[in-house]
């Protein structure tokens, strides 16, 4: 999943916010809907604002079940 981090205030935790766009089954408006993750980030090296790629994994915490895809470079 690819998402933007909205908070870094937690040690080596961020949250990330996934937007996914979704039709009105009825009326067929375009809906935004989001969902925000907590994910493990273990070197704290994300800030807010920037794009980043998450993926699942083992229970890290009670509300970890995610992971940052490295950055290169």
């Amino acid at each position: 999943l690819i998402g933007r981090v909205v908070s870094n205030s937690c040690n080596k935790t961020i949250i990330v916010k996934i937007d996914r766009k979704v039709r009105h089954p009825l009326y067929g408006k375009i809906l935004i809907k989001s969902k925000k993750f907590h994910v493990h980030d273990e070197s704290n090296q994300y800030k807010v604002g920037d794009i980043v790629t998450i993926y699942e994994t083992r229970p890290i915490s009670k509300t970890k079940f995610w992971q940052v895809i490295p950055r290169v470079g």
